[in-house]
């Protein structure tokens, strides 16, 4: 049987040529993070000529790199050979409040263009490719070779931290709660806007010692929430030595499955039957980002061998490791927490 030949749309075929060239669009996006064309850009519209004399660049080839990320509404061509800020140019200010320079950095860093032609053999073999590419692991290749790269992992890790904390700080009910582990939780930025918020709190962080070391200062010795915080170096995986009414775990649970199962099952080995636990990622099957998720997604595929979750696949894992999965709900457009207690 045959099947008759689907009539081909103009508009899907242009649709297709232009995300075959998405990488354009992403080199472009980290040159004028790298130029710094938006930090040079001021509130009033420039001539290109005058840009390219700030930037020490050429105007001619300036001219080109924006025009064409006007195309995805990234700065906006006014006439007169100027330009302008729109609302997402201004997110690649390094001084905006919500930035996005660090990320769009990280999110192209070199390594990324190598490992991307890759995603078939990830895809065939189930395994991460960054081994047979670069003859280590992702984070040993990161710290040991790579150390620009890692300053910018770090830079843009704050940078998303920062912005989600003070989100989950707004969202999370503490009624009943007088003590809360961060569990993996990096520099502290969610537990030092916990303790911010909530003066009769206290608070332990649990990361690896380096990342410990680096602490937000304000739960370092002499910051301002140092009475009620402490700083507890350790590997997740291995063994959680806190207890706390509330366990909060948020965006580490992207390993393989067998990494997500000692860390749940180690919070539930030290925690009291019926203390919370609430877990926050993003999901591949319930967000308003999905071509961002979804992305992420295959990107952990191909430097760790992790993945994002989907809803029923998180709630799997924890009701195996002996939760109890009470409520899923948004804490912003990218994330959701699992609300869950320690199965008594």
């Amino acid at each position: 049987m045959t099947t008759a030949p689907v009539n081909t749309t103009a508009q899907a075929a242009m649709r297709l040529r232009e995300l075959v060239f998405g990488a354009a669009c992403a080199a472009a996006v980290r040159a004028v993070a790298r130029l710094g064309v938006a930090d040079a850009l001021g509130d009033t519209p420039t001539s290109v000529t005058d840009l390219a004399a700030q930037l020490d660049t050429e105007p001619r080839q300036l001219r080109r790199l924006m025009r064409a990320l006007t195309c995805y509404g990234i700065f906006s061509e006014t006439g007169g050979d100027h330009f302008e800020h729109t609302e997402m140019s201004r997110l690649l200010r390094e001084d905006a409040p919500n930035s996005l320079r660090y990320i769009s950095l990280w999110c192209t860093e070199p390594w990324t263009w190598e490992a991307w032609p890759k995603l078939d053999e990830a895809v065939r073999s189930g395994r991460n490719v960054f081994p047979e590419l670069f003859g280590k692991e992702f984070f040993d290749y990161l710290h040991s070779d790579a150390g620009d790269s890692a300053k910018v992992f770090d830079k843009a890790m704050t940078a998303s931290s920062q912005q989600s904390a003070q989100d989950f700080a707004d969202y999370l009910d503490l009624t009943g709660i007088d003590s809360v582990a961060d569990i993996g939780g990096g520099q502290g930025h969610v537990l030092a806007s916990l303790l911010e918020k909530h003066p009769a709190l206290h608070g332990t962080l649990l990361d690896l010692p380096k990342v410990v070391a680096g602490a937000d200062p304000r739960l370092q010795d002499g910051g301002a929430f140092s009475a009620r915080a402490r700083l507890v170096p350790g590997d997740c995986r291995t063994e959680i030595p806190v207890r706390a009414d509330l366990y909060i775990i948020k965006n580490i649970l992207e390993w393989d499955d067998d990494s997500t199962r000692r860390t749940l099952a180690n919070v539930v080995a030290v925690a009291r039957p019926g203390a919370r636990v609430v877990v926050v990622e993003n999901l591949v099957d319930n967000s308003p980002s999905m071509r961002f998720t979804t992305a992420m997604d295959l990107m952990l595929m191909l430097n760790v061998g992790g993945a994002k979750h989907s809803e029923e696949s998180m709630v799997h894992l924890m009701e195996e490791a002996g939760l109890d999965v009470v409520a899923v709900r948004p804490v912003n457009p990218y994330l959701h927490a699992f609300e869950a207690t320690v199965r008594v």
